[in-house]
């Protein structure tokens, strides 16, 4: 068992309803966002188009962060699945340098998950006390919680309208997220680092 993802960018439409769920699903304090789009424009008039690029931690096989870290906070589960324990995070941000993705973001104080509008906290940011630590690293957790409860799909392929994100298995040949990299060539982001990562990508031309 080894959990990846495969993105589709030609389905893709950059609507942020992947960045939006993750958002809401884990509380992540403000300006920190585990899924996000990046949006260019390649071309040049009339022929232009817009270019979106959906990114999160690649779970990489051999991740980098996890080799950096001193304390061993960053870790793989046995299902591939890469975590923090924020427990031995002493924030020193080396996992942050040696990710080639810019994946992680770095806890600087706000841990604030209630809306602006309401006076006091919210019975939904109650229920999320305590999963941030000021002066830590956090990351995509590939939906880990959900995965040990023993529900199969993350919540940004959940949410995706146009079906571009695909979760799954890659040891097993047979199941969804193998059959579309295989049948579709998917390739990850930047091989050439040796990272091995386990998001793959369906249209990804790297120069654009």
């Amino acid at each position: 068992m080894r959990y990846g993802m495969l993105i589709d960018l030609e389905r893709c439409i950059g609507c942020n309803a992947c960045t939006v769920t993750c958002k809401q699903k884990n509380a992540t304090p403000p300006q920190t966002f585990w899924s996000r789009v990046t949006t260019t424009e390649i071309g040049e008039y009339p022929d232009c188009r817009r270019f979106f690029l959906p990114t999160l931690c690649n779970h990489c096989e051999n991740a980098a962060c996890e080799r950096v870290c001193p304390t061993g906070a960053t870790y793989t589960r046995e299902d591939g699945i890469v975590l923090v324990d924020k427990d031995k995070c002493i924030g020193c941000r080396m996992c942050m340098a040696a990710c080639p993705y810019g994946a992680r973001t770095f806890n600087f104080g706000d841990n604030t998950t209630y809306f602006p509008e309401f006076e006091e906290e919210t019975p939904y940011g109650k229920s999320h006390e305590g999963a941030f630590v000021v002066g830590t690293v956090s990351k995509c957790i590939f939906c880990s919680d959900r995965v040990d409860e023993g529900n199969p799909l993350s919540a940004c392929a959940q949410a995706c309208p146009t079906k571009a994100r695909v979760f799954g298995d890659l040891d097993d040949p047979d199941s969804e997220v193998s059959k579309g990299i295989r049948e579709m060539a998917a390739r990850p982001l930047m091989e050439e680092y040796g990272t091995k990562p386990c998001v793959y990508y369906v249209g990804y031309k790297g120069g654009e």
